[in-house]
């Protein structure tokens, strides 16, 4: 396996180059189309488009007789094409919801695919050979003319996505806003529709018409975990999509059993899972480590506040307060209670004695900044919004967490600096 491994990445063979090569353009090109199709919420297109293909290779395959690349692809843009007008029209002319008309011929162009492809198989044409791998896809068996003819029409793709790059923006985010300003929607929808097309038919060699919508759709919903720009979810794609195909290569070059498309896509699966779960920001561990990290928060201004309110009822600031006095002003469980107010020790809010923690220097204005940012949204709600006194002490539990300086500032100004609460409660200033 080592061998086969360091033979792959030495390059010396030319059919390894021929495969790395279409792998990494098939994988990429299927990813930046495969971008508009995910963002339009039309994802399940892309899996009748490829299903749908098939007949079209067959029907080129008996009409012609040869295994011509060219020809095969124009039998399959031919029934790809086909299956996005039966879809739309099936939509449009009856009560039939696009999932439902998607899988109506999705089954029934595969169905009709896998009957010509059988008729082909006992029909005894030698060139017939290799054509089932359009099922699964084979991307180990590309020639040098399979890889210029496949890089020419990715190359073709790439640059009509280029050229068109803002006009598919607009229809895809906002498709009332393009027709309001006389943008050809139907002809930029038709443009893509096309390019769809054309990426699923030119993917097939590396996955089959059975796992291509994952070759389209997963590289994107992988990549829009790491960014919110639409220009570099598609560069990580394209990225993703050409990382993974040249990955299901390798794997089946060092394990010649092993089929390609199925790796393709096992790459593309753990590429996604990656994404899910380690994205920054919007990846499952960071969300994880936010939620914590606000919830810590929450708790440790709660506790900050209750200080100051407990030590203005009793006028004794300074002075330590045990922890059931803390309990009975905000509740929380012992063991959470003695880590929120050990964590507040060590970030320098608290001072501990013998009979229990008190309000530093600092944490006192700490706690003094909550108090009155509490109360300051406390008599917004009932001067703004007339909302009664003893209904605003929720919200504003909630809303101060969230408050910024600015806001603060904009409070206090609009509030006129005022000395009390709705409850006539002091309102702290530094």
């Amino acid at each position: 396996m080592w061998e086969n491994a360091i033979s792959f990445f030495e390059f010396n063979d030319a059919n390894v180059i021929y495969v790395s090569l279409g792998t990494i353009i098939l994988g990429a090109a299927a990813a930046i189309v495969g971008v508009f199709t995910f963002f339009r919420k039309k994802a399940l297109i892309g899996d009748a488009i490829a299903h749908s293909i098939l007949p079209g290779v067959c029907l080129a395959f008996i009409l012609s007789g040869t295994k011509n690349y060219l020809l095969l692809i124009s039998g399959a843009f031919f029934t790809g094409w086909l299956s996005i007008l039966a879809v739309d029209y099936i939509t449009k002319k009856s009560k039939i919801k696009e999932d439902t008309a998607i899988g109506l011929i999705l089954s029934v162009f595969f169905g009709v695919g896998i009957m010509l492809l059988t008729y082909i198989q006992q029909s005894g044409n030698a060139a017939q050979t290799g054509l089932d791998s359009f099922l699964f896809g084979k991307a180990a068996s590309m020639l040098a003319q399979d890889v210029i003819i496949f890089s020419a029409i990715s190359l073709v793709l790439i640059l009509m996505i280029i050229l068109f790059y803002k006009e598919l923006k607009l229809i895809t985010y906002d498709k009332d806003f393009a027709k309001s300003i006389g943008l050809p929607v139907k002809w930029i929808e038709f443009l893509l529709s096309s390019l769809t097309v054309l990426a699923v038919v030119t993917g097939i060699q590396a996955v089959g018409v059975v796992l291509m919508a994952a070759l389209l759709i997963t590289p994107t919903a992988a990549a829009k975990y790491w960014s919110g720009s639409l220009s570099l979810i598609m560069i990580l794609a394209a990225i993703i999509g050409g990382f993974s195909g040249v990955s299901g290569a390798f794997i089946s070059y060092i394990a010649p059993n092993m089929p390609t498309g199925p790796w393709v896509v096992m790459v593309l699966s753990i590429s996604a899972i990656i994404s899910i779960m380690f994205a920054p920001k919007k990846g499952y561990i960071s969300r994880l480590w936010q939620q914590t990290k606000n919830r810590r928060q929450i708790q440790d201004e709660n506790i900050l506040k209750a200080f100051h309110q407990i030590a203005e009822k009793e006028e004794s600031f300074g002075e330590p307060k045990s922890i059931e006095k803390l309990r009975e002003k905000r509740y929380y469980a012992i063991k959470l209670m003695k880590r929120i107010l050990a964590r507040l020790k060590r970030q320098g809010y608290l001072n501990k004695t013998s009979k229990g923690y008190y309000l530093s220097d600092y944490g006192q204005r700490k706690a003094a900044r909550l108090v009155k940012l509490h109360r300051l949204w406390e008599l917004y709600l009932t001067e703004y919004l007339r909302i009664a006194p003893d209904h605003v002490h929720e919200d504003a539990d909630t809303i101060e967490h969230l408050i910024t300086p600015e806001l603060e500032k904009r409070l206090e100004e609009k509030l006129g600096y005022p000395e009390v609460d709705p409850h006539n409660s002091k309102i702290p200033y530094n």
